[in-house]
């Protein structure tokens, strides 16, 4: 169901229990494995490992998302059966975790992910025939998490729901976290792995394996997990088919990748997908250009002293603030960008920098589009209690991607911005 008023009061509640991100990044972590764990598999989709060697041998290892079926298809009923195995808490949960987690780990029961399935990624019989679909391009997803936590392990259920709604392949990067890795670390594992991608050069260890990703990231990987060799690449996809797309500072990330392809001419990024984006750098209500830091950071799970906390831990030096790498919005030039979709949230503190970065980007840009989400928080892919929000926000992109028709949708009714009948979503740039 869509976020209510009810929902909306918990948040608020557990915005003031929780620790800020500078205090609770390690228990986030361990939450955050214990909410992977209980995530089912999706039978509708092959999960495969992959490592993407870098320059300095650290490993990042990846997971490969290929859709089985084409979305809307019904699975044989034996296999719709042994997927229904529950859901992962809510990320309105697990974000008050770290509060408690000391007293309640020894008492919480865990549940062995049900991915371990047969090589196809498949639970239950591995002999059931399932239509062959064709990809209908490749995206690489980079994760969030303020760049200190969450994980290709968290964001394997969301990934492989991605890779089935969109028809095309995901690929997950499991970059290096801060504080042990600061900027730009993360930026130029991701940018490493996209130009991979673009060259035809990723390599994939152990087709069906796991790489059961660990937090804090303090050895650095330089095999497999668990030995084995190359036993395949990912063929080289048409450029005009792959999208960088990341979420908070995964879209970070993939802004700073395209930024990055244009200046150093390896590659060229056709289209990116941000969804509620950190491109800024000044998270000081006293001090910051963009009302919704003062409006939305408290009382939405993300606040501002977590954005002031997650900056501090991913940056090496002041000087950091001003490198577009780091903060996309400071960039003085931000022409040849890719065909862009911005996604804003409603109560994000981050909202009016991504309409802002999007604004900026249609000044010297065709073909960008922003949409900001009604009653919106930030981190609602991850919300399983945010079903509404997913499926406005898929719709989108479904729309920006393959041109699909966009119908104005009823919106929660919770704020005068989406009142009853009104629409779940507002164009931001009003050029659709």
């Amino acid at each position: 169901m869509p976020i209510n008023e009810a929902l909306f009061a918990a948040m608020k509640a557990a915005s003031y229990i929780k620790p800020n991100a500078g205090k609770s990044y390690k228990l986030q972590r361990v939450a955050e494995e214990l909410i992977a764990k209980q995530a089912p598999a999706n039978p509708k989709c092959r999960v495969e490992d992959a490592f993407a060697p870098m320059a300095d041998g650290y490993a990042v290892p990846l997971r490969v998302f290929t859709p089985l079926v084409a979305y809307g298809v019904p699975l044989p009923e034996a296999l719709e059966e042994s997927s229904a195995s529950g859901t992962p808490v809510a990320s309105a949960i697990s974000a008050i975790l770290p509060a408690v987690l000391p007293k309640v780990l020894p008492k919480i029961p865990i549940k062995e992910s049900t991915s371990s399935g047969n090589a196809d990624g498949i639970p239950g019989n591995a002999n059931t025939e399932l239509p062959s679909v064709t990809p209908r391009g490749t995206i690489l997803f980079f994760h969030g998490g303020g760049w200190t936590t969450g994980g290709i392990n968290l964001y394997t259920q969301a990934c492989a729901h991605m890779a089935v709604r969109l028809q095309r392949r995901v690929i997950s990067v499991e970059y290096r976290l801060a504080p042990e890795y600061r900027f730009p670390t993360a930026v130029e594992d991701c940018y490493e792995v996209a130009r991979q991608l673009f060259a035809g050069e990723l390599p994939i260890f152990g087709v069906g394996g796991s790489v059961d990703v660990d937090h804090p990231q303090s050895a650095a990987p330089t095999a497999p997990a668990g030995g084995g060799d190359i036993s395949a690449t990912i063929p080289a996809p048409d450029p005009d088919s792959i999208v960088l797309f990341g979420d908070s500072a995964g879209g970070n990330l993939a802004a700073a990748v395209s930024l990055m392809a244009r200046d150093r001419g390896e590659f060229t990024p056709c289209t990116q997908m941000l969804l509620y984006p950190v491109v800024g750098n000044d998270y000081n209500p006293e001090t910051s250009p963009f009302e919704s830091v003062r409006t939305n950071g408290t009382d939405y799970i993300l606040t501002a002293q977590d954005m002031a906390d997650y900056i501090d831990m991913y940056r090496s030096s002041v000087a950091d603030l001003t490198n577009p790498y780091f903060a996309p919005l400071t960039a003085h030039d931000l022409s040849n960008q890719p065909r862009t979709l911005v996604l804003s949230a409603e109560y994000c503190p981050l909202r009016d920098e991504d309409e802002a970065y999007a604004r900026r980007l249609q000044l010297v840009n065709d073909n960008v589009s922003c949409y900001r989400i009604h009653d919106g928080i930030h981190g609602y892919l991850l919300n399983t209690s945010a079903v509404g929000l997913v499926t406005t926000t898929y719709r989108i992109i479904e729309h920006f991607l393959d041109g699909t028709p966009l119908e104005p949708a009823p919106g929660t009714g919770t704020t005068v911005n989406a009142p009853e009948g009104g629409d779940a979503w507002q164009d931001v740039l009003g050029t659709d």
